[in-house]
């Protein structure tokens, strides 16, 4: 190995099926070898990794959760000493903040994934949370924190009072294998598509409904797994929707999937910086989504990638809308700003900026 070489480990709690997963492990693997000596190193199970990673030394910890990998998570550290740790996921940079003071040497920094306050009051309960008690005062520990996009650093900034010179927004690459599909014209019966988690933030609830008043032959396929699935299969069979949706868990096929489909439809509240979006623009495939706190406001261009609504009542005006589109251009309007090259660029700028400070 050579010694010139600027070490960094990348922390993830495992390799689930997800956005965060993939990008950052993505990162991980396509980071500047000659600069850079990384490690993917993980807290979870080996056996419940969905992606492949090559080229990259990668370490599973082997814990069923986070807070049960920490006396190994301090162990890795103190013996291989990195110049530079970067993590991904709420709870585990709650535990990278505070194991910080013990690495003084390190440069710790944080990504996070989420509008955090719109996340906590969505799934705020009146029990005493210790984690998210320590979570909200994790940030001022990082030497620097990185957000996928814009609103996500201003509600830090505003909300738990961070410095923004602390921040820096970094949006999410696309990845490989996302290529512009062949197809023009609109589907018969018309192809929907929904990838992403089933939870309630998703608003997946939302877009079955809309569905209901639509009076034309269509077909919404749904790739994801989460708490929600339950309840969403009781909406459909209620909405009488079950001959209309095929629902996949996961596939590692999302691409052919997006090039197939006519619309990607997003129902979400609040977004970190939406893959799916950019990936489904990838492949040429346009996206209707509301208006929500996130990146999905950086992501669609009205009306050359997609749509973004106000309400359900524009939502369903929106499919029915007779509009041309142009795959290219689609494709085109992310391509210029989320290309891996640019985005890996600005990772690597970050990390050796902040060796100097």
């Amino acid at each position: 190995m050579n010694s010139n070489k600027i070490k960094i480990i990348f922390v993830l709690p495992n390799l689930l099926p997800g956005g965060a997963e993939r990008v950052f492990s993505y990162l991980a693997q396509n980071i500047d070898a000659k600069k850079f000596n990384a490690t993917l190193l993980i807290m979870g199970y080996s056996k419940d990794a969905s992606y492949k990673i090559e080229n990259i030394t990668t370490v599973f910890l082997e814990k069923p959760r986070v807070l049960n990998g920490i006396p190994a998570l301090y162990q890795y550290i103190r013996k291989n000493k990195p110049n530079i740790l970067v993590s991904a996921v709420g709870h585990l940079n709650t535990v990278t903040a505070y194991m910080s003071f013990m690495f003084p040497k390190t440069k710790f920094i944080s990504r996070e994934v989420t509008v955090l306050s719109l996340d906590e009051s969505f799934f705020k309960t009146k029990k005493f949370d210790l984690l998210g008690f320590l979570s909200n005062r994790r940030f001022n520990s990082f030497d620097k924190i990185i957000c996928q996009s814009q609103d996500m650093l201003d509600d830090i900034k505003n909300s738990y009072k961070v410095s923004e010179d602390k921040m820096i927004v970094i949006n999410n690459p696309i990845t490989d294998g996302f290529n512009l599909k062949n197809q023009i014209a609109i589907n018969t019966p018309i192809q929907y598509i929904t990838v992403g988690r089933l939870s309630r933030e998703k608003g997946i609830d939302r877009i079955l409904k809309i569905l209901t008043k639509l009076n034309f032959p269509f077909h919404y396929t749904i790739i994801g797994d989460g708490v929600e699935k339950d309840n969403l299969f009781s909406l459909i069979d209620q909405y009488g929707l079950k001959d209309k949706i095929t629902h996949i868990n996961f596939t590692k096929d999302v691409a052919i999937y997006l090039s197939k489909s006519d619309f990607f439809l997003q129902g979400s509240y609040f977004e970190g910086f939406p893959n799916c979006l950019i990936e489904s623009c990838a492949v040429g495939t346009p996206v209707i989504a509301f208006k929500a706190p996130g990146g999905t406001k950086e992501i669609i261009e009205d009306g050359i990638n997609g749509f973004l609504v106000e309400n359900e009542e524009h939502f369903l005006e929106k499919l029915t809308a007779q509009h041309k589109w142009d795959p290219i251009e689609v494709r085109e309007s992310v391509y210029t700003k989320f290309n891996k090259n640019l985005i890996l660029q600005q990772y690597e700028d970050l990390f050796l900026n902040i060796l100097k400070q």
